[in-house]
This record gives structure tokens, C-alpha cells and sequence, in this order.
């Protein structure tokens, strides 16, 4: 069973923080219908299109290592639950029960 542990407010807030970091990154969600979508550099309408409610998660992808601290930056300033991956960041919007996670 999912929990959220984001709402609308930080969702905008990741938003714009990655709107305005440049390069703006590319994201992926994971819906809770099981959809993914595909990578998109369009945060400003595309990420909020349809709402937050129905995202699990979203990775957001670095081009490379000083992309990556532009990235991690701008995310330690929101503090988001979230961690570091292989490609850049996974950013959650609701947790499995029992699971642990870390705020960035």
C-alpha cells in the first residue's frame, strides 16, 4: 500500500527548481497505473500536466557530473524525499509502507 509523502506545493517547487536550473533536465515518471512516461526536458506545462496525484516517482536524468551537482544543488534546497541514482535522481511521491526514505 502507497502513502504519499509529497504534495502539490513541493511537486511545484521541485518544478520550478528544475525549470530553472540549466540545462533543464530531462524526467521520467512512474505512474501509479504503472505507466512510464517517456524522458521530456519541458518542465514548465508537461510535468504539471494532469496533476501530481498519480506520480510515484520521478527520476530526473543529469547530462554529466557538473549537470548532475547543478541538479543535487537545487534539489538540497527544497529537501525532498528522494535519492541518488546511477543516471541522477529519483524523487518520490509516495512510499511503500515500511519503506525508509531520505530526504535530499
Amino acid at each position: 500500500m502507497h502513502h504519499p509523502v509529497m504534495n502539490n506545493t513541493k511537486w511545484n517547487e521541485l518544478r520550478l527548481a528544475m525549470y530553472n536550473t540549466d540545462p533543464t533536465p530531462r524526467w521520467s515518471t512512474l505512474c501509479q497505473n504503472g505507466y512510464r512516461s517517456a524522458p521530456d526536458r519541458e518542465w514548465y506545462y508537461h510535468f504539471r500536466d494532469g496533476g501530481y496525484e498519480d506520480i510515484v516517482y520521478v527520476d530526473i536524468l543529469a547530462d554529466d557530473r557538473e549537470h548532475r551537482e547543478r541538479i543535487r544543488t537545487a534539489i538540497k534546497r527544497i529537501h525532498v524525499p528522494g535519492e541518488e541514482t546511477d543516471d541522477g535522481f529519483r524523487i518520490y511521491g509516495y512510499a511503500e509502507r515500511g519503506q525508509m526514505l531520505d530526504y535530499l
